[in-house]
């Protein structure tokens, strides 16, 4: 997708009190960003998962900057309205992964002038990257909210012998009697930005199933621990993770799309603020952010990041989700794993009733207070 450089956000389009501007010389981008709250205060930093953006923390950042914090949300790298990053698939996609993502992160607030942030907050996709930030820099990050995506710590060396030993999860899927893939190596594949950006649908029906498919509103997402890394449990979970084989991504949500009496009752995602997202990503694709995920399954990639293998993050840590979202049991472990080889100091988790996977969207208010305690807090 071309990247002409885009206006900041319409202050229409947002809450009172919070504002849209730029940052140039951010690691090579021009960052969007959004903001709220007097500079000069606390600083707290929101980083954004997928399919999201920096409006998704719309709903917290108005009253976190009336509890007396400086705000700042950004498009990440391949989101939105920043721009300076290759949205080619053949391009260089190897500058999505997480180190580079937790520098930009870095390079913000170095463009900023600032030394430090009293919290980085990531959700999604954004929580490992916040997690990076923490475990890199535990000076500049000196807490951390992971908010639905655990993080187990930096991946660990191999052990000898265990490529030969594991099983290839892909082969035993596709073997199920219901054939079955997962939706990250979906995601990685040359097909997905079109099934997504081409959606018969259209791209705001599309979003609509997808955020419905994975909130509190769907009455399927009843969540528990799986027992391992097998096809026979993966498969338990709802298709929006481990997906039909013949199906993308849009037409696996599209069975899901709630009726228009659901749509007009959902009150944190009326239509006129997913026509928002909509409009963004017509106009930035999706490919920025589907190569997170290219990164996050090269092997390559990780075994750059097995330097660190056994590091746990140091600054005091908070995990907060919906209690309806699948994103805290998607990787088998990883939710134990968060408070033995991920975090050393975590002051708590909190599964917040009535939400789903977008629960700084559906449960704002819950998640507000859950914020303040632990900033709050010694």
């Amino acid at each position: 997708m071309p990247q002409d450089d885009p206006p900041a956000l319409s202050a229409a389009l947002l809450p009172p009190g919070v504002r849209s501007r730029f940052v140039d010389g951010v690691n090579g981008l021009r960052m969007h960003l959004l903001e709220a709250g007097t500079p000069g205060r606390p600083v707290l930093l929101l980083l954004h998962g997928f399919p999201e953006l920096a409006y998704s923390w719309r709903r917290v950042m108005p009253a976190l900057a009336a509890a007396g914090w400086h705000v700042l949300a950004p498009d990440q790298r391949g989101y939105g309205r920043t721009t300076g990053w290759d949205g080619r698939y053949d391009g260089d996609w190897q500058t999505f992964g997480m180190r580079d993502l937790a520098r930009d992160a870095q390079a913000l607030l170095a463009a900023l002038g600032l030394r430090n942030v009293a919290a980085v907050v990531g959700h999604d996709f954004g929580a490992p990257v916040a997690a990076w930030c923490a475990l890199l820099w535990p000076d500049v990050f000196q807490r951390l909210v992971l908010m639905s995506a655990p993080f187990a710590g930096p991946p660990p060396l191999p052990a000898p012998g265990a490529a030969k030993a594991t099983p290839d999860i892909h082969q035993a899927l596709a073997a199920l009697p219901r054939p079955r893939k997962h939706y990250q190596w979906h995601y990685a594949s040359r097909s997905a930005e079109a099934d997504l950006l081409q959606a018969p649908q259209g791209l705001h029906a599309l979003l609509r199933a997808y955020y419905h498919h994975k909130s509190a509103d769907w009455p399927g997402n009843q969540p528990f621990a799986l027992s391992g890394w097998t096809a026979e449990q993966l498969a338990l979970m709802p298709t929006y993770y481990v997906m039909d084989a013949a199906l993308g991504m849009a037409a696996t949500v599209a069975a899901e799309m709630p009726t228009p009496a659901q749509i007009a009752a959902c009150r944190w995602l009326p239509d006129a603020e997913l026509a928002v997202y909509a409009a963004e990503y017509q106009r930035s694709g999706f490919q920025g952010g589907l190569n997170w995920y290219r990164c996050n399954i090269d092997a390559r990639l990780q075994a750059g990041l097995q330097q660190h293998a056994g590091q746990r993050i140091a600054v005091p840590a908070l995990y907060i989700a919906g209690r309806s979202d699948w994103g805290t049991h998607q990787k088998p472990g990883a939710y134990a794993a968060m408070a033995t080889r991920g975090c050393a100091r975590l002051h708590g988790s909190h599964l917040v009733d009535g939400a789903g996977h977008w629960v700084q969207q559906e449960q704002p208010k819950a998640v507000t207070a859950l914020l303040l305690d632990f900033l709050r807090g010694s």
